[in-house]
């Protein structure tokens, strides 16, 4: 397992390597000059040239790259152009928020679409099959911005249960981690019910109804672990895209996390915030799919790692 996984981050470092270059060339290909937003619209072109090497921007760009690349190495991510700030310390204000978002997120997901897979798939065919999988389509197909202004507007404007905007205590978390989540319940109800419908046809669960065993009992103890494993993956995709999709929903409820930096970034054309953020959602995905392959060995015991 242990050389698994050395192995598996020894694999990351060359696709971090072409992450940095791709996202490197896409920031440099963007319209506008970086010291020409820093300096401002009415400075002359001495000042322009001024930042431009205090900047390092009239390097070649080979050789700007490995400086970047140079500093990443050391822990540096550079300073925002908007408030000459280190990036490092304003990502780690703002991790967290976006962090616990995407957990409490999850786990709504994971317990409505693992529940309404499960009743869906131990009742299929029947009107509870078809209401939770009209339900799953339901929340796929509800835009997420739409949902969140709606919930807002019931459990903040007219209720008053919840915050409109803003991060102030744990309250702040219910709206935003229910928006985010249906969509990824939805996903997962169907994926549950699925891999449950395949897995109730197999031999042992024949075999341990013959035994007088309850459904409840074989769904629990047999049939749910073992069609986890496709679940599972899915599951940690979906938090992967949580992480880094939570750009919309942190916009719509004024939510001081990742997303919201990376909109303030784009909007003043903060080149090096913009280049931390993909890189650190990069590096999130390929832990993501460590982790998930991890897993697997806990829930099936059949797959097995070359040691």
């Amino acid at each position: 397992m242990f050389k698994f996984i050395a192995k598996r981050i020894l694999q990351m470092i060359p696709i971090l390597i072409v992450v940095t270059i791709v996202v490197f060339m896409f920031v440099h290909l963007i319209p506008g000059n970086p010291a020409r937003i820093v300096a401002g619209p009415e400075a002359d072109q001495a000042t322009v040239e001024r930042i431009e090497a205090k900047l390092g921007l009239d390097k070649p760009i080979v050789e700007q790259y490995f400086v970047y690349v140079g500093n990443l190495v050391k822990g540096d991510f550079g300073n925002s152009l908007k408030t000459n700030e280190p990036i490092l310390e304003e990502m780690k204000t703002r991790f967290m928020p976006t962090f616990w978002l995407t957990v409490w997120s999850m786990i709504f997901a994971f317990v409505v679409g693992i529940g309404i897979g499960i009743l869906s798939a131990m009742r299929r065919n029947s009107f509870w099959d078809y209401f939770g999988m009209f339900a799953a389509v339901v929340g796929i197909s509800i835009p997420s911005f739409w949902l969140g202004l709606i919930l807002m507007q019931w459990f903040s404007v007219q209720l008053g249960w919840f915050p409109t905007t803003g991060l102030d205590s744990w309250k702040g978390y219910v709206l935003p981690s229910i928006t985010l989540g249906v969509g990824v319940a939805a996903i997962i109800a169907r994926f549950t019910r699925s891999a449950l419908i395949d897995v109730l046809k197999e031999d042992y669960i024949r075999t341990g109804r013959a035994k007088g065993f309850s459904e409840w009992k074989i769904m629990m103890r047999q049939a749910l672990k073992n069609a986890m494993v496709p679940v599972v993956t899915m599951t940690g995709l979906q938090f992967g895209f949580l992480l880094g999709g939570s750009v919309v929903i942190e916009t719509v409820f004024g939510f001081p996390g990742l997303g919201s930096w990376l909109i303030d970034a784009v909007t003043n054309r903060d080149y090096p915030v913009i280049q931390a953020e993909i890189l650190l959602f990069s590096l999130e995905f390929l832990l993501i799919n460590l982790a998930v392959d991890v897993i697997y060995g806990f829930l099936n015991p059949q797959i097995r790692y070359d040691d």
